[in-house]
């Protein structure tokens, strides 16, 4: 991430540097999540990478997960979307 096009450019004074600049710019633009800072990119990029089609072995390796249970919680499925298209339960008989 590039904060400016002219030098001098200096590196953060802590490791936050991304995290405190991606919270200042949501709140700047009245996004509201529950994840906060720089985390909420990478939720993103793996639910819109789940979305379309992108198996979680795959999403897995672009975020560089160890395991196949990390790569789950940071992709979340569209629940709303998955109510438009659920079928009813039917009925026992």
């Amino acid at each position: 991430m590039f904060l400016r096009t002219i030098a001098p450019c200096w590196p953060f004074r802590n490791g936050d540097g991304i995290s405190s600049v991606v919270k200042r710019l949501m709140k700047r633009a009245g996004v509201v999540t529950p994840v906060k800072g720089a985390h909420v990119l990478r939720h993103t990029a793996a639910t819109e990478m789940l979305r379309h089609g992108v198996p979680l072995e795959k999403i897995g390796l672009v975020l560089r997960h160890r395991g196949i249970d990390t790569t789950a919680y940071y992709a979340k499925a569209d629940v709303a979307l998955l109510k438009q298209v659920a079928q009813p339960w039917p009925e026992a008989l």
